[in-house]
């Protein structure tokens, strides 16, 4: 297995994205979406992933894998770091489990974490995180080595953000690496840096 990731700047392209990962048949418990809660995402009462029912992660991936499709399954979680956030799948399942562990030591825990072990470079993981916090969206999917370009492919066919030039935009504010301990965007920065990068897309 192999794990492709997309990274949106609008939830509305990475939701896009799942439900074409599932049009493929890709199974909704290889796929996973992480976004903001900023982004105005209705969990419509579906429950959250705290601490209390991490301990069941297995079952989030079981929940949206129902026949509602991987979306059926958003819930909430709060990551170190990050905020509050949406999320359904194997990503979600994985995060929350790390942060209700409160996992001790030196390892990278929550969603960093999480992809590390699925494989994502450790830099890329980073940006990915720091992203979400600032209010994109992450799509991954776990697939079969013979189906990597076919979801690649659908994973760039959604306005893809390009990571090499979001990297270089962070680095000139003097970032380097995902921090657990930083405080998340509030609500405002979200909404400007979103109207930063959105108006200025294809």
């Amino acid at each position: 297995m192999k794990t492709v990731t997309g990274l949106y700047d609008s939830y509305d392209d990475a939701r896009s994205a799942v439900k074409s990962l599932e049009d493929a048949g890709i199974p909704s418990n290889d796929i996973s979406i992480v976004t903001r809660k900023a982004n105005g995402v209705d969990v419509e009462g579906q429950g959250s992933y705290g601490a209390e029912g991490a301990g069941t992660g297995a079952g989030i991936g079981a929940v949206a894998g129902g026949a509602g499709g991987l979306l059926a399954g958003l819930g909430m979680i709060a990551i170190p770091g990050v905020g509050p956030v949406v999320a359904a799948g194997w990503l979600a399942a994985t995060a929350a489990g790390a942060v209700a562990g409160a996992v001790a030591g030196g390892a990278v825990g929550g969603v960093v974490g999480a992809l590390i072990k699925e494989g994502v470079p450790e830099e890329d993981a980073h940006l990915y995180a720091e992203s979400v916090r600032r209010g994109a969206s992450l799509v991954t999917a776990r697939v079969e080595d013979d189906r990597v370009s076919q979801a690649q492919s659908i994973i760039e066919s959604h306005r893809l953000v390009n990571l090499s030039e979001r990297r270089a935009s962070y680095a000139e504010e003097g970032w380097s690496r995902f921090d657990e301990s930083a405080d998340p965007y509030t609500d405002e920065q979200i909404a400007m840096e979103r109207e930063r990068y959105l108006a200025h897309r294809a």
